[in-house]
């Protein structure tokens, strides 16, 4: 039994922090002993030619993967699941519907406003990037740019 005490005192910080990676903190301490009961009761199967670190360690993954089967995952009922929140706290529907009406706005736009709109915002191309791609003055883009967003406001609106 001393043999024990002196394994635990030594090696409980090692397999602590190993468990610490598998199981819940609430479950630390209890897989901890039940860990070091299975070196008691396993302790003829040690083979002292091999790592004792690597034995405890093995013996520590087993029982946390039996630990995290034998738990049940809580269930919620659905009705009480609201929908999950965007990244900017709106719902993911919100959002979806918002971009399904942006499409329908831009794709009423006339064509070289719609496609100044949408190499600025979806290209991510500064106003003289576009002017170079599409071959025409900075003005004509700042323009178009101007023209379409303002347009693209008023047909969200009526939307």
């Amino acid at each position: 039994m001393e043999l024990l005490a002196d394994c635990y005192r030594t090696h409980a910080a090692l397999v602590r922090s190993y468990l610490r990676r598998l199981v819940p903190p609430a479950d630390i301490d209890d897989m901890t002993q039940v860990v070091f009961l299975e070196v008691w009761q396993s302790r003829h199967r040690y083979d002292p030619a091999r790592s004792l670190e690597a034995w405890l360690l093995g013996i520590a993954r087993n029982r946390a993967v039996d630990h995290l089967r034998a738990r049940r995952p809580a269930t919620v009922p659905l009705e009480a699941v609201g929908e999950p929140a965007g990244d900017d706290g709106r719902t993911v529907s919100d959002g979806l519907a918002r971009r399904d009406l942006v499409r329908r706005a831009l794709s009423e736009l006339p064509e070289t406003q719609r496609q100044a709109i949408e190499l600025a915002y979806y290209g991510q191309l500064t106003q003289r990037e576009i002017s170079e791609r599409l071959r025409v003055p900075l003005g004509t883009v700042k323009a178009r740019t101007a023209r379409g967003l303002h347009r693209l406001s008023a047909l969200m609106e009526a939307a």
